[in-house]
């Protein structure tokens, strides 16, 4: 199933999706409900469900989770969420001067095995 492009926020977590849109992927077992914080301090209810596979155009595809929340239509349309989350599962850097994302050749390991 194809959409359009969701907003990027490195700020934000996971890929946030309408409700309404839940039934459209089928069966999807709830892993959790959350409670998520949004942009104006509202907070909402979503269920999280996977696993889902995440196809970022020109990107690795990843084995993630997908948050259900309620969304209000903007211009007809719904603006999916896409966080940090998935960004780093796919190797995806945010170029913010430039407005594009980046492939990143390797992910970074460095923390997981630094010694001290």
């Amino acid at each position: 199933m194809r959409w359009r492009a969701p907003s990027i926020d490195t700020g934000a977590w996971g890929l946030q999706l309408p409700r309404a849109w839940k039934e459209r992927l089928g069966t999807l077992p709830v892993v959790r409900t959350v409670e998520l914080v949004t942009a104006d301090q509202r907070v909402v209810t979503g269920e999280v469900c996977g696993p889902v596979t995440i196809r970022i155009e020109g990107f690795e595809l990843v084995s993630s989770e997908v948050t259900f929340v309620e969304m209000e239509l903007e211009s007809g349309r719904y603006d999916p969420l896409l966080g940090y989350t998935v960004l780093e599962q796919a190797g995806i850097a945010v170029d913010v001067v430039g407005g594009r994302l980046l492939n990143i050749p390797h992910l970074d390991l460095r923390a997981a095995s630094a010694t001290g």
